[in-house]
């Protein structure tokens, strides 16, 4: 029997490395036994294997290729200097990710998703791969409405400043993560996430360079919309009930937009990939 489960994960579990020209090389996972190819992008901390948690679900309708975010995992770029970190990544490098996977393994029709800051992602990818995009499924997403808090550390010249000063504190930033969860920004599950996640130097920057890198990658909803709309594209929502950091009203503007929303609420924070979402998806699709 364990020779079979050994057996069981070498063909279902593959990992590589594509080479994005002029930015890096983005390390991804493939795992999954569907015959359906889904991009998929993965939340802060974590990095490509995080959906591996869909075993009864996502995982038998889906072949899933999931990225490492820059500063997770084993993705690395080729020049690495803060200037050109904190102005963030080019757009058109995201794109890249799909053409140049189109070039190794051939063209074929595909679905998204993402989850907390990678549905941010997911989301760009509409406006440009809509024709051949099947369905996207957004998991607590990012990306739906603006972030107050994120926009000001990232873009105001104040915010900035405080942002580079938490994080190069030894103790700073767990304070500001402490009033967080008093304000009930974030909930507790992803404060016990994050606090670990800040625990060194390293992390912290970590944390940092990525909120940076990420933040040009904002997605317009109103010609997402259109576009899931226009190509008949399955739009599938799950939010967590107590979660405060990207909480289901953030849907409201999406939902309305769209034709066929599916929106789903669970009895969850924001931590979301979890055993139980994945029987809560399987009983859906049984």
């Amino acid at each position: 029997m364990a020779f079979l489960f050994v057996v069981k994960i070498v063909i279902l579990v593959s990992m590589g490395f594509l080479e994005i020209k002029g930015l890096g090389k983005v390390h991804y996972h493939e795992y999954g036994s569907g015959k359906k190819l889904l991009f998929a992008f993965h939340g802060y901390g974590m990095s490509g294997s995080q959906f591996d948690v869909f075993e009864q679900s996502l995982l038998k309708q889906f072949r899933i290729v999931s990225f490492d975010h820059f500063f997770h995992g084993t993705s690395y770029l080729d020049e690495v200097n803060e200037a050109s970190i904190l102005a963030g990544m080019d757009p058109k490098f995201l794109k890249e990710y799909i053409n140049t996977w189109f070039e190794a393994f051939g063209e074929e029709r595909f679905s998204l998703m993402g989850y907390s800051i990678g549905a941010n992602l997911a989301l760009f990818l509409v406006g440009h791969f809509a024709p051949v995009i099947d369905e996207i499924i957004l998991l607590a997403p990012d990306g739906l409405v603006l972030h107050q808090g994120f926009h000001f550390l990232r873009t105001s010249f104040i915010g900035q400043k405080i942002f580079k000063k938490l994080t190069y504190s030894n103790w700073m930033m767990l304070r500001a993560l402490k009033l967080l969860r008093q304000l009930r920004v974030i909930d507790h599950s992803l404060y016990t996430i994050a606090r670990h996640e800040i625990s060194t130097p390293e992390k912290r920057l970590n944390a940092y360079f990525t909120i940076h890198f990420l933040k040009n990658i904002r997605p317009d909803i109103n010609r997402v919309a259109a576009l899931i709309n226009q190509n008949h594209i399955r739009c599938r929502l799950y939010f967590g009930e107590f979660d405060d950091l990207f909480p289901t009203k953030n849907s409201k503007k999406l939902v309305q937009l769209l034709l066929r929303p599916e929106l789903y609420v669970v009895p969850m924070g924001h931590w979301m990939i979890v055993p139980e979402l994945d029987v809560y998806i399987a009983k859906q699709t049984a």
